[in-house]
């Protein structure tokens, strides 16, 4: 009975210390500080186009690799913008494409890396790309709605430019000049 009796007790005397332990316990508050990036628009694109007169209107294309990054955390959207100077030779007598000769006939968009939450875009193509001897105002060509577009992307535009069966032969250039601007 002795046996018994001391067993018991120190079987007790085990829960009892389990239980006292068990109150002891803390709660710890773990603190991540997430702090915004920027929005930013980059290319490393040199497009061209080529064509040879033939007697018809031709219609070549070319693409834009963009890396368009909303890294702010905010949700607030964001949408690209284009203008363009007209297709020009330049020098002391220059032939001009119309300014109309550019248009974005369609545009993928893809995460680059890590997680992304993909674009919501609400632009219709074709869309004009604006052209004149000086940049006229910029128009919409992408967007991301609200709530989306956050992470890095790769975004490509496919340009295309009208090559009328009546221009000048001849070398031209024009500036593209591309934005990126927070909101939708």
């Amino acid at each position: 009975m002795f046996r018994r009796t001391h067993s018991l007790l120190v079987v007790a005397a085990v829960s009892a210390l389990l239980t006292a332990g068990a109150g002891n316990a803390a709660n710890v508050t773990a603190t991540a500080t997430v702090s915004a990036g920027s929005l930013s628009l980059s290319s490393s694109a040199a497009p061209s186009v080529s064509a040879t007169l033939n007697g018809t209107d031709q219609t070549p294309t070319y693409t834009m690799g963009l890396s368009a990054n909303d890294e702010t955390g905010s949700g607030t959207g964001w949408n690209l913008t284009v203008t363009s100077t007209s297709f020009s030779t330049g020098g002391g007598s220059p032939h001009t494409l119309p300014t109309n000769t550019s248009a974005i006939t369609a545009i993928t968009a893809s995460c680059a890396q890590g997680t992304c939450t993909n674009p919501t875009n609400s632009v219709s193509y074709p869309l004009g790309v604006p052209a004149g001897g000086s940049a006229p105002t910029a128009v919409k060509f992408f967007n991301a709605a609200a709530d989306s577009g956050m992470g890095d992307f790769t975004v490509t535009p496919t340009v295309r430019v009208t090559i009328l069966a009546n221009a000048y032969a001849g070398t031209y250039t024009s500036t593209v000049t591309l934005a990126v601007v927070s909101g939708p």
